[in-house]
């Protein structure tokens, strides 16, 4: 493996065994597993999810829905409020794929109406907390005004709602995370209590991997679309959703400079290719985990190497006496990212898999 420049490197062996544990957690629970592809963007790690029977996926884009209906995907769901500029493109996927859209208004459907001639299925987005998009699920008026929409429309079967609880990424501790998902149980019940008698077939859809990893009790949900989980990062470890040893990519940098004096090593690697995400820890915020790379994988450092900062293409790693020691100019540091669904969507075109 020739590495010249940051370079994305992806763990197969991982990949697939967390995608195991939680096509396994899915089966267990008698839930539909919808994973959701915003994260790898991979046709390649696409066809991982074949060996476990899965069939049906998310997407975050029309555009990403084109890619894998390219790739012979024919059942997805756009994660994203409708883009009503984007219908003609969805009209088009629908002749020949299994396509579901978001709503959370009434205005999108005289476009809707317009123009999709092939049939469509959609969703109503909840917000149960997060407070992006979607609806209060206690806006039933709201709620029954889609719902009649909807119904006139030979051309839209309502599949159900589907929730994103992307506020279980700000929680400080697993207990959180399971008080909010159990808050959207108690709204996925209202729902349902409500609804289920005129929608006996309506779907309640989950999707954050932090809430997925980690709970177990799922009553009421009928369908998961985690997507992080596939190669997890350092927001999910300090989390708690995963161990260092489910991560299943890092980024590959070139050492540039190396100042002992502060015990500091400089790298081709900064936030177009990570990102800015960071977290904090203990006061310190940090940009990511530097690894030691082997021949095959990787090793993690001792508590206290971390990336202290990311500008446009360089990284600031803090290193240890014992590990600055260690480097050379040209050497390659690992860096493993805070969050990996943007780092893998920046470093698409250059990605090595392990």
């Amino acid at each position: 493996m020739q590495l010249i420049r940051p370079t994305l490197l992806i763990d197969k062996q991982k990949c697939l065994r967390n995608i195991e544990s939680m096509a396994k957690k899915a089966k267990e629970n008698s839930l539909v597993f919808r994973p959701h592809f915003k994260t790898h963007q991979s046709v390649e790690v696409g066809e991982y999810f074949l060996d476990f029977g899965v069939e049906a996926i998310t997407v975050s884009s029309v555009e990403m829905a084109e890619q894998f209906a390219r790739a012979g995907w024919q059942d997805m769901t756009i994660a994203f409020p409708l883009n009503i500029h984007e219908l003609p493109s969805i009209n088009h996927l629908a002749e020949n794929c299994s396509i579901n859209i978001l709503v959370e208004n009434t205005e999108v459907f005289p476009f809707i109406k317009k123009e999709i001639k092939n049939k469509i299925g959609y969703f109503i987005k909840i917000d149960a907390g997060y407070g992006r998009t979607g609806l209060d699920f206690k806006n039933t008026d709201l709620i029954d005004s889609i719902l009649s929409e909807g119904e006139n429309s030979s051309m839209l079967s309502f599949k159900g709602f589907l929730i994103h609880s992307g506020n279980t990424y700000h929680a400080n501790t697993v207990d959180e995370i399971l008080q909010i998902h159990a808050h959207n149980l108690g709204a996925i019940s209202h729902l349902k209590s409500r609804y289920k008698k005129q929608y006996p077939d309506m779907i309640a859809s989950i999707g954050d991997t932090p809430s997925c990893s980690l709970a177990n009790d799922f009553l009421g949900v009928d369908e998961i679309r985690p997507g992080n989980f596939v190669y997890y990062d350092v927001m999910q470890y300090f989390l708690g959703s995963c161990q260092l040893e489910n991560i299943a990519v890092c980024v590959a940098c070139p050492v540039v400079a190396i100042h002992k004096g502060r015990n500091e090593v400089v790298v081709h690697g900064g936030a177009v290719h990570l990102s800015k995400e960071s977290i904090e820890v203990n006061g310190q915020k940090i940009f990511g985990l530097p690894v030691k790379l082997l021949s095959i994988g990787w090793k993690f450092l001792d508590e206290g190497n971390f990336v202290k900062s990311l500008s446009q293409e360089h990284g600031i790693i803090k290193l240890s006496p014992e590990e600055i020691e260690k480097i050379n100019i040209g050497d390659f540091i690992g860096i493993i990212p805070v969050h990996s669904c943007l780092t893998a969507n920046l470093l698409r075109d250059h990605q090595v898999f392990v």
